[in-house]
């Protein structure tokens, strides 16, 4: 049995485009209700927690509603199609609200955009699971989420050579100071002759126009979605993975996991199942905190300026994409769970080690880069875990069921660290610290969701190298 890369790529088009929104989404949207809109850190952490409130609804409704679509261009595609030219749109429009400094108009676009995503992420990501043979989904979903990464990188870039940034205090009368770093203590303020101090709390941002970042991210969605258009073919790939289980004996009814087609899942299964999705929750509570607040940590306690925040996070999302395929590899050769233990207790250990920096050190490269080495040894195998308890008819359910769990962790960390970080943005990588650690506690409960290759049927078969 092989993995066709050729079609899992094509696939993986979709999650390129999606990615692309979520990280230009966590890094400026925060950055805008802070520095354009004034926004609290604890109002903004219940903002930034909207589109996981949506995905607790809406995830689960269109996974489990692609599940029973049946039309000429496949049941996913449909949902992916709308989705992606609703949320584009609105996505676009975004930076024009903030320029004019209308939160009301940013809020309802914001709310559309999210709603549009709400509606084809499951259906989306579904893809994967409903033309790859299941013995194979790490290895695809290796090579998704390296697409996705890939997605994640080119905004990155844009963010990196296009964002430009000068910071001001500001003085007891609301003059405007000009500073070169962030972080220094205090300033003189021409206007009064004041010395002031800088802190997190008079602290602002110059931008120009984000309507660049957010046009090119539009603009790389709108081309995946055609890359979907052109060349997926859903139906006709979707049978084919079917004959291939049925040739290799491997059956949806008859698994290890369900019990002769019952949609009920074996009490031992079960509680696999509800321990592995809590690990989910975890280690997304650990890494969206990180992510969502990271842009306004190093410039509150590093100091960095213009689009700085982005090469970190590149640095991991590189580290990651190198990493994501031989993951998947080994991840075949000794299980998904041992490696999933190896990606917590590495995420655990190297966000410990981040809150130890004060100031941007080469070192930070170094964390970043195994951090992202962590998230992508856990990305591989986390969701074929969820899926392989599935069905072939309920793929989609579960694709929500997954969700449900990561977006009500991501609903939660924002509202949670939000308010820490109102106290004090060092509490950052603690909380993140204690809940990546908590995560792999939780992950040693789960006994199911490994898979195995099936059994050569020749003796030529075993001669075969599996992709």
């Amino acid at each position: 049995m092989k993995l066709n890369y050729k079609r899992t790529l094509l696939c993986g088009f979709a999650f390129f485009g999606i990615t692309a929104f979520w990280q230009l989404y966590d890094n400026l949207i925060s950055l805008m209700l802070k520095f354009d809109f004034g926004v609290s850190d604890a109002l903004s952490g219940w903002i930034m927690s909207l589109d996981n409130i949506f995905a607790l609804f809406l995830l689960p409704i269109f996974g489990a509603l692609s599940d029973k679509t049946s039309t000429k261009i496949g049941k996913r595609m449909p949902y992916i199609i709308f989705g992606t030219l609703f949320a584009g749109t609105a996505f676009t429009l975004l930076p024009i609200s903030a320029d004019m400094k209308n939160l009301p108009l940013f809020m309802a676009l914001l709310l559309c955009a999210l709603i549009g995503m709400g509606t084809y992420r499951s259906p989306a990501v579904s893809l994967m699971p409903d033309i790859t043979p299941k013995p194979l989904r790490s290895k695809a979903n290796a090579i998704i989420n390296l697409m996705g990464t890939i997605g994640g990188l080119v905004v990155l870039i844009a963010v990196s050579l296009l964002m430009k940034t000068q910071y001001y205090a500001v003085c007891p009368d609301g003059h405007k100071v000009l500073i070169d770093k962030a972080t220094v203590e205090s300033a003189v303020c021409d206007s009064c002759n004041e010395t002031i101090s800088v802190g997190e709390k008079n602290l602002g941002l110059i931008h120009d126009s984000y309507l660049p970042l957010f046009a090119i991210t539009a603009g790389i969605m709108l081309i995946c979605l055609a890359a979907l258009l052109a060349f997926l073919r859903e139906n006709r790939f979707v049978h084919e993975r079917e004959k291939i289980e049925r040739e290799y004996g491997i059956s949806d009814d008859d698994g290890e996991e369900n019990l002769g087609g019952s949609e009920k899942l074996r009490p031992e299964v079960k509680r696999s199942l509800i321990f592995l999705l809590l690990s989910v929750a975890f280690w997304y509570m650990a890494y969206n905190a990180v992510t969502t607040s990271f842009a306004k940590y190093v410039i509150t306690i590093w100091g960095l300026k213009d689009g700085g925040f982005a090469n970190c996070l590149m640095i991991a999302m590189a580290a990651a994409a190198v990493s994501y395929i031989p993951i998947g590899i080994i991840s075949s050769k000794i299980g998904r769970k041992k490696m999933i233990l190896i990606g917590c207790a590495l995420l655990t250990a190297m966000f410990g080690v981040a809150f130890l920096f004060t100031e941007p050190h080469a070192a930070v490269n170094v964390v970043f880069a195994l951090v992202g080495i962590a998230w992508a040894a856990i990305n591989v195998n986390s969701y074929p875990m969820v899926v392989e308890m599935s069905k072939g008819s309920n793929i989609g359910k579960y694709t929500g069921l997954y969700y449900t769990f990561s977006m009500a962790a991501q609903v939660i960390t924002p509202i949670l660290s939000g308010y820490l970080l109102n106290v004090s943005y060092k509490t950052l990588f603690p909380y993140a610290t204690i809940f990546a650690g908590v995560s792999f506690v939780t992950m040693l409960f789960v006994k199911h969701g490994d898979s195995k290759l099936p059994a050569k049927k020749s003796l030529l078969e075993h001669l075969d190298v599996e992709d």
